[in-house]
């Protein structure tokens, strides 16, 4: 009974102590964390949340946005993110103030999660490294700025770290190699500069690496293909220098992989045999100085499905091993020095969805391989040495192409009537820099669904038709550097049915068009940004509507025979940077009003009949005189004195 008795008292002296425990748990709080708390909340002048205003009393456990271990009670993960969603909407919260070095007193912390707070500055604590029970630091978004401290190395347990979009700098410290259990490294849209450790090989666990946009030179590191995890990799954007090393080779894990940089150069060294990289699924090597051909082996790489070479410097032919690519969608070859012609094989690309080959060396004829290209939406083949003579009909015929861009292919004639037609409704559509000739169709404006049309630079012969009013998608037309006469009453017509509008872009410039300007700004055109009806004919006065196309930023009726004064309306226009008026016959004086066009970067009144002293002040005053030259009767700075 002795011994049972004494059991039972241990029990109890147990279960008293652990009782003891859970109330101090939620009664209080580790007073390195409640310091380490209290300091963070301490550097935050300004919480749009509300979070850290409810951050009262010692149970800090309880507080929100904090969370702590049930049996120690210490703070295991703060997750503020500027980005809160809620059932029923998603707003970004802000924070304004600076990161607290003290927040390394939370020592048991795993996850810290500022991310997406825009107002967050300050530095990346030194002694960060104390946080070796950290898992996950989330401090992108923010203005965090001065270099990565060696110190993070200590953070043996991190899986993720995301640093980027900040104001960081510095080299990238090599003690980020260290960091074995890393999976994802994002430290992209920051200012780093040196070249990027060759410790980072030592990143065996490694899924996501991202470091595009910054400042980074030197060679990708030459074992980067010993981190067989790779799905994503990321260089875009930087100083690269020097080839890709033949290592990367050995990524065979590797499904997604972008080495999008300004100055890699050399040959393409991948892969050299069957089955490396088996896994890679995007690769992005564009707006590099690449050089040498399209590797053959590329047809390897069986698991690609988007590819961008685009503006380098690569020459050859496409080789026809392309075709092998079953799961490609997105092909991207523009900007560089390919020759020969379009391989048959790549009638073989079955889920092709966009194929661009603009601006290379390519000559025809096209495959009628090519037809076969059932889900191909996308067709760019501008600027090569096509010849093509006319449009082939079999790409009218395509059930699914809706996009087609076949400027400077040496098409002539008529504009074909079987694209009033297509399978698929045209949404853009490029046909410039060509040899048609004859009208514009009456049928174009049927194109209902049609976004972006360019027949610029042809020798298109009409009166624009009356169809073109019909537009109801319309953002972009293009028809400069043609031969069209009459009147633009039409154009300004387009979207006049719908109730904002969606023409954004116009462009008509050197043609002979006489009449039509009294419609600028009539109806639905709020949303014209860019409007150029230069070298043409136009007569009469430009009307105070023009003020009501708020959105404009450049426009330009220079050359034309606009005359009568300027009008005040052309001061709405706040957004306005480049405003173009030179060798009409405008007269009066120059509204005092365009002291208000703030913006404006870009002016031109030369050669016109004004008078009178220039307004002074900006921006006005600190053009110079050449934009005010030609006018006999203006004065005033930057012209010569007014007389009294």
């Amino acid at each position: 009974m002795g011994c049972q008795m004494l059991w039972h008292l241990l029990v109890l002296t147990i279960m008293t102590t652990a009782s003891g425990r859970k109330r101090s748990i939620l009664e209080g709080c580790d007073p390195g964390d409640l310091k380490g708390l209290t300091s963070f909340r301490g550097g935050i002048h300004w919480d749009t949340s509300g979070r850290l205003a409810k951050w009262v009393g010692h149970s800090c456990c309880e507080w929100e946005g904090v969370s702590c271990n049930n049996e120690t009670g210490r703070v295991t993960e703060i997750r503020l993110p500027g980005f809160i969603s809620t059932d029923d909407f998603v707003f970004q919260s802000q924070m304004e103030g600076w990161l607290s070095p003290s927040i390394t007193l939370l020592t048991s912390l795993e996850v810290l999660d500022l991310g997406g707070l825009v107002g967050l500055s300050g530095r990346i604590p030194p002694i960060i490294g104390h946080l070796q029970n950290l898992r996950k630091l989330y401090l992108y978004g923010n203005k965090l700025r001065g270099s990565v401290p060696e110190s993070i190395g200590k953070l043996l347990k991190l899986e993720e770290l995301h640093l980027h979009e900040n104001k960081l700098s510095g080299f990238l410290p090599s003690s980020l190699g260290g960091l074995k259990n890393l999976n994802a490294l994002l430290l992209h849209s920051n200012r780093f500069t040196g070249s990027i450790p060759d410790s980072f090989t030592n990143l065996t666990n490694l899924m996501h690496l991202d470091l595009h946009c910054n400042s980074l030179s030197g060679h990708i590191p030459r074992n980067i293909g010993e981190l067989h995890l790779l799905k994503e990799i990321d260089l875009s954007e930087n100083f690269l220098s020097g080839r890709i090393p033949d290592s990367v080779n050995n990524l065979t894990s590797i499904s997604v992989m972008y080495l999008d940089t300004n100055h890699l150069e050399g040959e393409i060294p991948f892969p050299s045999n069957f089955g490396q990289m088996a896994s890679l699924g995007f690769l992005r090597l564009q707006n590099n100085h690449l050089s040498g051909r399209i590797p053959p082996n590329f047809r390897y790489l069986v698991s690609l499905q988007r590819v961008s070479l685009a503006n380098n410097k690569l020459e050859g032919s496409i080789p026809p091993g392309l075709g092998n690519l079953e799961a490609l969608t997105e092909l991207y070859l523009s900007g560089n020095k390919l020759s020969g012609q379009i391989p048959m094989s790549m009638g073989l690309l079955s889920h092709l969805i966009l194929l661009s080959i603009s601006h290379n060396l390519i000559h025809g004829p096209l495959p009628d391989e090519m037809s076969a290209l059932k889900n191909l939406q996308t067709l760019d083949l501008s600027f090569n040495l096509l010849n093509l003579t006319s449009i082939p009909t079999w790409l009218a015929e395509m059930p699914s192409l809706s996009r087609m861009y076949l400027a400077g292919c040496g098409i002539k004639g008529q504009i074909p009537d079987f694209l009033r037609s297509t399978p698929s409704p045209i949404q853009e559509l490029d046909l410039s820099v060509n040899r048609l000739t004859g009208v514009i169709p009456t049928w174009i404006g049927r194109l209902t669904q049609l976004y972006s049309l360019n027949l610029s630079r042809n020798y298109l012969i009409s009166n624009i038709p009356d169809s073109v009013a019909e537009f109801q998608e319309l953002g972009v037309l293009d028809l400069h550097s043609n031969k069209i006469t009459g009147s633009l009453d039409q154009v300004f017509k387009i979207g006049n049915s719908f109730p904002d509008g969606s023409l954004t872009y116009i462009d008509l410039s050197d043609n002979s068009c006489t009449s039509g300007i009294e419609q600028i700004g009539v109806g639905t055109q709020q949303r014209i940004k860019y409007l150029n009806l230069s070298h043409n004919l136009l007569e009469g006065q430009l009307p105070t509507s023009v003020g009501e196309l708020k959105a404009m930023q450049s426009l330009d009726l220079s050359y034309n025979k606009l005359g009568f004064s300027l009008v005040n309306a052309i001061a709405n226009l706040s957004l306005l940077e480049t405003l173009k008026l030179q060798r009409n016959h405008f007269t009066g004086k120059i509204p005092v009003e365009f002291l208000n066009l703030k913006n404006l970067k870009d002016l031109d009144l030369s050669d016109n009949l004004l008078v009178g002293e220039i307004p002074a002040g900006e921006p006005l005053s600190g053009f110079p005189q050449s934009c005010f030259s030609g006018n006999k009767g203006l004065c005033g700075k930057p012209l010569s004195p007014c007389k009294s």
